[in-house]
């Protein structure tokens, strides 16, 4: 059978075990990804990562107790040592001097090595139906059945069932918890409740991506999200999209490849959307950082070209005959590299600020561009004007700060300045500040 028609069965269900598979995986991203959006924001990713490794004993010891594998026990067992590392973490470091990444370090390493503890005892228990109990350290999530999936759907429902109803309690804890105490907000019951709903995602998706890769199961798409938006009412449903598509994603890989785990996979296929999420995202991405950072590089070079025509305008004995510059006059007025003052002029001319009439030697400011260069020096010399009389610096330390600043001043600040100084007409050097 060849990838295509693979594709075609897979995304037909026609298997139930792939049903199976592809439907936990769906519900585990989708309701992981919700709750790691307020961990993440909350600044306490490797809180998801201590209740990971801490839900280990709690199956072994669920497993000891009742000798079966049920997965409402399993995941009772779980629940109760993750939530009790979550206890064991905050005793710690209120009250000891321990501070609180090292207590989670303490408590993962300590629960995590009680757990693999209790698996080689059960092990070598000779308990015939500990059989794939093991599973749960790297996750096997080919062996779901239907009463996993079962599992999953209400915990999904209810974690996200629950975050829809205190979405803005939750908010509020994520951004400002002074203000939500401020305002009388149970704070400490709120986090008591997203405590558990983390729990209960992490315990959730230890049988399907196992207790080592479930931190990322609950951080990554979260943090991939987080680069396409600022608002927490968007980034909950895509990192839910995310965190679904990264389970398809690794279950497919599973299912072409039945030697590869599934689990692994799905954290491959999250990190991979994590990486073009930070490459290509709008606003956030790297690419559009860049393309930000090489518009404002532009930007000032444009501008920083319009000043050296008009200070070579304001050195003309006859101000009112049109100036006309060539490369080495202008280099008179700014050392600046030749390839770098070319790109500045051709950018100029393309916008029109700049023209080169038939027959002259040089450059020629049009009326719009004598504007903006009388804009632009004006914000200099405004700058300059308020560092010296208010900062207090001396006139010849306040040239380089107003080069920096007079890019990014915006109209309203150039209206307070104008109004703070008294609407001044010369700048420390004694220059005329243009109108």
């Amino acid at each position: 059978m060849n990838t295509a028609n693979q594709l075609l069965d897979f995304l037909l269900l026609a298997n139930a075990n792939v049903r199976y598979v592809v439907t936990g995986m769906v519900l585990l991203g989708a309701s992981a990804g919700v709750v790691g959006c307020f961990t993440l924001l909350r600044r306490r990713a490797l809180v998801g990562d201590a209740i990971a490794h801490s839900v280990l004993p709690g199956v072994c010891l669920a497993f000891m107790l009742t000798g079966v594998k049920n997965p409402f026990v399993l995941l009772a067992g779980a629940v109760a040592t993750g939530w009790l590392s979550l206890w064991v973490i905050d005793v710690i470091s209120t009250h000891s001097r321990i501070k609180p990444d090292t207590a989670i370090g303490l408590v993962l390493s300590v629960f995590f090595g009680v757990g693999i503890l209790l698996l080689t005892v059960i092990q070598q228990s000779g308990n015939a139906a500990q059989s794939g109990l093991d599973k749960f350290l790297f996750g096997k999530a080919a062996s779901m059945l239907s009463g996993d999936v079962y599992v999953f759907g209400t915990l999904a429902a209810l974690i996200i069932a629950v975050v829809a109803l205190l979405f803005k309690h939750f908010t509020l804890l994520a951004f400002d918890e002074n203000f939500a105490r401020a305002i009388g907000l149970p704070v400490r019951v709120l986090e008591t409740l997203l405590s558990i709903l983390t729990v209960l995602a992490v315990a959730t998706g230890i049988q399907a991506v196992g207790v080592v890769l479930m931190s990322a199961m609950l951080i990554t798409p979260a943090a991939a999200a987080r680069f396409w938006t600022n608002r927490l009412r968007v980034m909950l449903p895509l990192a839910a999209l995310f965190g679904a598509v990264g389970g398809v994603a690794g279950a497919f890989i599973s299912y072409l490849m039945p030697a590869m785990p599934t689990g692994p996979w799905v954290v491959v296929s999250l990190t991979l959307l994590a990486l073009v999420s930070m490459l290509v995202a709008p606003k956030r991405g790297l690419l559009a950082k860049w393309l930000q950072n090489r518009h404002n590089r532009l930007k000032m070079l444009e501008e920083n070209v319009l000043k050296m025509f008009y200070y070579l305008h304001e050195q003309q004995t006859t101000p009112q005959i049109p100036l006309t510059a060539g490369i080495e006059q202008l280099l008179t007025i700014r050392n600046m590299p030749l390839p770098q003052l070319k790109t500045g002029l051709r950018r100029l001319h393309a916008k029109k600020w700049i023209t080169r009439q038939q027959g002259i030697s040089g450059w020629q400011l049009t009326p719009a561009g004598m504007e903006k260069a009388r804009h632009i020096v004006r914000l200099h010399r405004l700058w300059e004007l308020y560092l010296s009389q208010h900062l207090k610096l001396a006139a010849d330390h306040v040239h380089d700060d107003a080069e920096a600043m007079e890019h990014l001043l915006t109209p309203e600040i150039e209206q307070q300045l104008d109004s703070l100084l008294g609407h001044p007409h010369t700048d420390p050097h004694n220059s005329n500040i243009p109108r």
